[in-house]
């Protein structure tokens, strides 16, 4: 270990672009061998959701616009929301095995840190990576869904799109925080059953929030609520534009709050 804290105690002269620059090819690499996994898991599996929720048991689903936050069909109020919530399961399976993987399995982080790489460079190439595969992943479902009517504007895609990308990011950062303070995967466990499932079900994707009568406040001070609120209203042409702005704040506090504790992680543990 001593290599490694003599390079973490370097001076800090490498411009942070030009860092995470470096680890392009290394990111590349591993794109071109995994895509494929990518491509089932990111896509696949949620069209299947959105096939099932929203154009099979949206079938069934008789609602006035009123009782869908001004949606015209079950369709068009589920897709935008699950989108949303997809992008916070993309970025938590980004930034949770991969990175202990990285610190713990195959030591990658520590080869990376022996160079002139810096804690920030190494978290940014990561993370920039987790924003290319939601930007695929969002980009992707806005062009297949769209023929179905379920954007009421020309601008809503790609506001939606926009929004959708900033909600995963919010909880990459948090998550790889989390990630870097982990010492055993067991953890990961935890975070799934009492965090991500309970958010994917009950921030709003698949009815409002409304519905949970006194608990509505709850779901309403989560970060994917706004991005599944922020979502919808850009989608469906029905934007409050304070609430908008809301909505945005809080993605933008949590990234920028998760990015200071992954930075932070990533040192300490290293240095450990």
């Amino acid at each position: 270990m001593a290599p490694l804290v003599g390079a973490l105690a370097r001076p800090n002269d490498l411009p942070f672009l030009e860092g995470v620059l470096r680890q392009a090819d290394y990111w590349a690499v591993l794109w071109a061998r995994t895509w494929r996994g990518v491509v089932a898991s990111s896509f696949l599996s949620p069209f299947l959701y959105v096939l099932a929720m929203g154009v099979l048991l949206g079938g069934f689903v008789e609602a006035d616009a009123d009782q869908l936050e001004g949606a015209s069909s079950y369709l068009a109020f589920v897709v935008p929301g699950l989108i949303a919530a997809h992008a916070m399961q993309t970025a938590v399976s980004e930034t949770t095995y991969p990175v202990m993987g990285m610190i713990k399995w195959q030591r990658i982080y520590e080869s990376m840190l022996a160079t002139p790489l810096q804690p920030r460079h190494v978290v940014g190439a990561h993370l920039a990576s987790v924003a290319l595969h939601l930007a695929a992943t969002c980009g992707l479902y806005t062009l297949v869904l769209a023929p179905f009517g379920v954007y009421e504007s020309w601008w809503g895609p790609f506001l939606a799109f926009g929004s959708q990308v900033l909600t995963g990011m919010a909880f990459a950062t948090v998550v790889y925080a989390f990630s870097t303070r982990l010492r055993s995967e067991e953890g990961f466990g935890v975070l799934f059953r009492l965090g991500v499932f309970p958010l994917f079900l009950f921030s709003g994707a698949f009815f409002p929030v409304g519905n949970l009568g006194g608990a509505a406040w709850l779901a309403r001070l989560t970060p994917l609520w706004h991005g599944v609120n922020l979502s919808r209203m850009f989608a469906l042409d029905n934007v409050t534009w304070w609430i908008a702005g809301v909505n945005v704040a809080v993605l933008v506090v949590v990234m920028l709050l998760g990015w200071r504790w992954s930075v932070s992680g990533l040192t300490k543990r290293m240095l450990a």
